[in-house]
């Protein structure tokens, strides 16, 4: 085997074992055994190996710290692929004066510790996710303009502070993911020389103070998420009039007040936007009809990877960590809906806030969409052709102010797997013959005055005779028969006392006859008691 330069047992069982001091006769110039068991220490024959241009480790079980000779050779021999993801490795990355490392880096979901060194800005690809960095500022305010990186993923660390304020050097930088680390202070200002930046993630960190000004040189974005700070202020408008590329947006779960901007129905390519949890008031504005791509059926044949621009299909393989597409609110609380095909979701989310008035007409215009409109101050009634969703999988209008029926056309929607309507004014019966029977009671309760299954309570002529009514009427039958029954019984006693006394008081011989036979009975009875009883005195 001295003569073997490519070794690839990726994606499989087997379990690799060396000898302690094992020195093999090869050099290897691409090394996969991604997903095999060849920890849990590190490998020491990689000391051997000075030829290697592309290295993949990732997923096999190696919970050691990496040698410090191995980051000499990944910088002096000019690797070009090094992929250690998904293990336990441990420790600090050691500083090199040089930049020089390989162009796509991949060091996420480990333990890596302390600071982010600066010769790693030479790569194209750094992914650092899931692993305990605590400090990147050497790393961005090194010297020199950085030409080559395109993509920088730091989510899931223990960064903290303000975001360091010096972003002009990265040139070509086109994703930046800093989402779900313990940032806090303002969003800084010179994010905004990134203007190749496509992919904008700041999720799940603690910023405040109002979107900076200076994001208006950013045209390119197609991603764009703040969700889940403590950001101020009302919605830019300009984020409707610049991002013309923009496909997802979430501001969810931030201070924003004002009304919604109706520029950001100029976001014609937009697919996913979380408005939720904020205190934004006023109208839906009706120009919603203007999102085309919620309008048209799509698939993946219609994202297709150009040059070096990201589509919403190219940021799926840049992001494969990444939640976004998934994270949605289901009765106040949030949820992960896993999909077939999460790169085809589609959804508009306004939940939380303060929206009044009516849910405009136009909204029935939009296709393949997850709509969620609950815990607002929505008024008026549902639209009633809102069944042209065919495609609507999920609809929560709960805890708004809505009146009258349910429309009938929201038995066309045989998708729809989730639905609430709950603490509304709803009236009348819930359409019967569909889908809408197979929710649970909850999904309808607290609308008073709506009835028919799955609700108890049912309608009209369904209804039948309420116990206490039956109860009642059986009284007043008892009543009547019970009272005709003393009435004459009185009146028979009183007639028979009055022809008894009647006629002994008024004629005689009828009187003496009547106790002549009074006297006789009492003899009779005298005698048959002493026959029986002899004892017996009277």
């Amino acid at each position: 085997m001295s003569k073997l330069q490519w070794l690839d047992l990726s994606d499989n069982s087997l379990a690799l074992e060396f000898t302690k001091n094992w020195t093999p006769s090869f050099q290897l110039g691409y090394i996969g055994v991604r997903s095999s068991k060849l920890g849990p220490t590190f490998p020491k024959w990689f000391h051997t190996q000075n030829d290697i241009e592309i290295l993949d480790i990732s997923n096999c079980g190696i919970s050691d710290s990496i040698p410090e000779w191995f980051w000499s050779k990944v910088v002096i021999q000019g690797m070009t692929k090094m992929n250690v993801s998904f293990n336990k490795l441990k420790g600090t990355i050691p500083k090199f004066p040089l930049e020089v490392t390989p162009q796509f880096v991949v060091l996420a979901s480990n333990q890596f510790e302390g600071r982010v060194p600066s010769f790693l800005r030479g790569s194209a690809f750094l992914d650092l996710s899931q692993n305990k960095f605590s400090d990147f500022s050497s790393f961005l305010r090194a010297n020199g303009t950085v030409e080559a990186l395109g993509q920088l993923d730091l989510s899931n660390n223990q960064l903290s502070e303000q975001i360091p304020d010096c972003w002009n050097h990265l040139k070509s930088l086109a994703y930046l993911d800093l989402s779900h680390n313990n940032f806090s202070g303002m969003i800084p200002t010179s994010m905004g020389s990134l203007v190749e930046l496509q992919a904008l993630l700041l999720r799940n960190n603690s910023l405040t103070k109002e979107i900076p000004f200076s994001l208006r040189n950013c045209i390119k974005l197609v991603m764009f998420d703040l969700g889940d700070n403590r950001l101020s202020g009302s919605i830019p408008s300009w984020i409707g009039e610049i991002y013309q590329d923009l496909q997802i947006l979430s501001l969810r779960k931030n201070n924003f007040c004002g009304s919604l901007p109706v520029q950001l129905c100029y976001l014609q390519d937009i697919q996913l936007l979380d408005l939720s949890l904020n205190s934004l008031s006023g109208r839906i504005p009706k120009c919603l009809k203007n999102f085309t791509s919620m309008t048209q059926k799509t698939s993946l044949t219609d994202y297709t990877h150009q040059g070096n621009s990201v589509s919403i299909r190219s940021i799926g393989q840049y992001m494969k960590y990444y939640d976004l597409y998934s994270l949605l609110t289901w009765k106040g609380a949030d949820h992960i809906f896993l999909n077939n095909d999460l790169l085809l979701l589609k959804s508009i989310d306004l939940s939380s806030n303060q929206l009044s008035e009516e849910i405009p007409t136009e909204i029935e215009d939009l296709f393949e969409l997850i709509l969620n409109l609950s815990r607002n101050n929505l008024t008026g009634k549902i639209p009633s052709n809102i069944g042209r969703l065919t495609s609507l999988e999920f609809l929560d209008l709960s805890r708004n102010q809505i009146l009258g029926s349910i429309p009938t056309s929201l038995t066309q929607m045989d998708r729809l797997t989730m639905l609430d309507l709950s603490h509304n004014n709803l009236s009348g019966q819930i359409p019967i013959g569909t889908q809408l029977q197979s929710f649970e009671a909850s999904s309808y309760e607290y609308n008073s005055n709506l009835c028919g299954k799955p609700l108890d309570k049912l309608c009209g002529a369904e209804e039948p005779p309420h116990e206490a009514n039956v109860d009642e009427s059986k009284e007043d039958e008892n009543f009547v028969v019970n009272g005709a029954f003393y009435v004459s019984m009185i009146l028979g006693f009183i007639t028979g006392l009055c022809i008894t006394c009647g006629s002994n008081l008024f004629n005689c011989p009828w009187r003496q006859l009547y106790f002549r036979f009074l006297n006789n009975l009492t003899d009779n009875i005298y005698r048959i008691i002493t026959a029986k009883v002899p004892n017996y005195k009277r």
